[in-house]
């Protein structure tokens, strides 16, 4: 991912103060992120004071997977994941840099991956694959990428079939997500204004869209 956004390898791994940033081009920094969002943090901040940054997040849209049989190092034929990866998958590591999603210099680019993994077949069940380590993932194509540049474009998180006031439970039917996925995505859309709490339905608190 690193050469794609940046293929002269002196503008990567650059010294910036106390950090080093994956890339420094004319368009700022650029830093590649899979997980673990709370470790980057200190380092976003303090970029933030200089220059634009885009957080890149590697989401695999289709993935195939491959086993390899740790006593015999057989590697079998890719087979297609049946799991969904959607733009939502981003959500629960934003929720950890919340509070710099709407700084005018920050970036977020969401590439849509066709990935190939590699795992052991080193886990507890019976076939071995439940519990298993992942050894590698591999990108294979870029399908789409998706750039999001000031807080109106995580309106791109709304569902269209929203009713006009809806609760979290509304919000992950129409976005086929889980209950939870929807729960974070609502808490960074509020902090971002992008929808509002207007009051309670029972138990759960009701939203919606702000003009």
């Amino acid at each position: 991912m690193k050469n794609y956004f940046e293929p002269y390898g002196e503008n990567q791994e650059i010294r910036i103060g106390g950090y080093v940033a994956d890339i420094v081009c004319e368009n700022g920094v650029i830093e590649v992120q899979t997980r673990q969002f709370n470790k980057l943090l200190k380092k976003l901040e303090a970029f933030l004071d200089y220059c634009d940054v885009t957080v890149v997040y590697p989401i695999p849209a289709v993935k195939y997977v491959r086993w390899i049989d740790t006593e015999t190092g057989e590697l079998s034929e890719k087979h297609k994941s049946p799991r969904k990866y959607t733009i939502y998958e981003v959500m629960p590591e934003l929720y950890k840099i919340k509070y710099t999603l709407d700084n005018p210099r920050f970036h977020l680019c969401l590439c849509m991956l066709e990935t190939e993994e590699i795992r052991l077949l080193n886990g507890w069940s019976k076939n071995k694959k439940r519990g298993s380590s992942r050894h590698d993932r591999i990108p294979k194509g870029l399908i789409d990428e998706i750039h999001i540049d000031c807080p109106a474009d995580f309106d791109m998180f709304l569902p269209e079939d929203l009713p006009k006031q809806f609760t979290s439970k509304d919000f992950a039917f129409n976005a086929k997500i889980s209950r939870e996925y929807a729960q974070v995505t609502l808490n960074i859309l509020t902090y971002l204004e992008r929808v509002k709490r207007v009051g309670k339905q029972g138990a759960n608190i009701l939203y919606e869209k702000t003009e």
